[in-house]
């Protein structure tokens, strides 16, 4: 009797063994395949504004993005650019990227530009100097009318004097820093043309040059799509609407001052609410600063709106469901 039991015993935890065991194979066989929830016609290319970076000692500029994209479909790059420079001059440096990559790959014909602040200028170069590897442009707090803490900077520091001088030397090796440690080789960089670029004037100037998605209106809402030589690109944008949402966030409290500039005008504390504006606006009034914008620091932000990750998942299946 007793053996039996024994017997009976053993059989059925040789049986519950097998289960777990054979369910233990289902559930790892079954880990899902990306959705194609984000499976974009055309590669996403990700465009760092100011400071660019594609990773520092494992830190991503844009923090879980490109990861939280590609793990339902797409396909993303990160742009390798100055980390300080005007636009034209990194313009240029993305359209030899995107050109190289075309090379590796000949099934990539464009690209969806999808872009933060000085991103979105550097794309726009991009869209009018080469419009045939362009699909679309997104652009995220992009301060396309300009920048007050540019003009401030530029008359604390003017060109040709000793403390513009000392401020070039200083900013210029920092950006070679960031662009060596990111591993970018690339050219040297200018902060003084990258600080003029967002001042009143150079942004009046650079609009005038390159005026395609811009609104007509003060605060108005740009086309969402522009013909240029005979390529149809779509465009986009969205804008943060408050300075300080993490007091975690150690640049919250860099935005919540340099936003004063702003004199109660909505901004991310570095770009006006108004001046993120280009192509159809999706919003410009988020609870994002400029840091939450691309889920940074560390994906630190407000717990009581959209989360950043999530903003760019939907766009990419916007950009999917438009057929780009």
């Amino acid at each position: 009797m007793k053996k039996s039991v024994l017997t009976l015993g053993t059989s059925a935890l040789i049986a519950c063994s097998s289960l777990y065991s054979l369910n233990t194979q289902a559930m790892s066989s079954s880990t899902p395949a990306p959705s194609g929830y984000t499976e974009t016609q055309h590669p996403i290319m990700l465009v760092q504004g100011i400071l660019a970076f594609d990773s520092i000692a494992g830190i991503e500029y844009w923090y879980k993005i490109a990861e939280k994209m590609e793990s339902e479909g797409a396909t993303v790059y990160t742009a390798h650019i100055n980390a300080l420079n005007d636009s034209i001059a990194r313009g240029e440096q993305l359209i030899a990227e995107l050109d190289n990559i075309r090379a590796v790959d000949p099934s990539i014909e464009k690209f969806n530009l999808v872009a933060h602040s000085q991103g979105g200028l550097t794309s726009r170069y991009v869209m009018n100097v080469r419009p045939d590897l362009v699909a679309s442009v997104t652009t995220m707090g992009s301060p396309h009318q300009g920048a007050p803490i540019a003009d401030v900077v530029n008359n604390v520091f003017p060109e040709g004097s000793l403390l513009g001088g000392a401020f070039e030397l200083v900013t210029d090796a920092a950006g070679s820093l960031i662009d060596k440690l990111s591993g970018d080789g690339v050219s040297k960089g200018d902060t003084r043309a990258l600080t003029y670029e967002f001042t009143t004037q150079g942004a009046a100037s650079f609009n005038a040059t390159y005026p395609a998605g811009l609104p007509t209106s003060d605060c108005g809402e740009g086309p969402s799509s522009v013909t240029i030589n005979g390529n149809d690109i779509n465009l986009y944008s969205w804008g943060g609407g408050d300075t300080f949402t993490n007091a975690l966030d150690p640049l919250d409290y860099l935005f919540g001052t340099v936003g004063l500039l702003f004199a109660g005008e909505s901004s991310d504390g570095i770009t006006g609410s108004c001046s993120s504006h280009f192509g159809q606006v999706i919003r410009d009034d988020y609870k994002m600063n400029h840091g939450d914008l691309i889920n940074q620091v560390l994906g630190l932000h407000t717990l009581f709106d959209t989360d950043p990750l999530s903003l760019y998942r939907t766009h990419a299946n916007r950009l999917k469901k438009a057929g780009l």
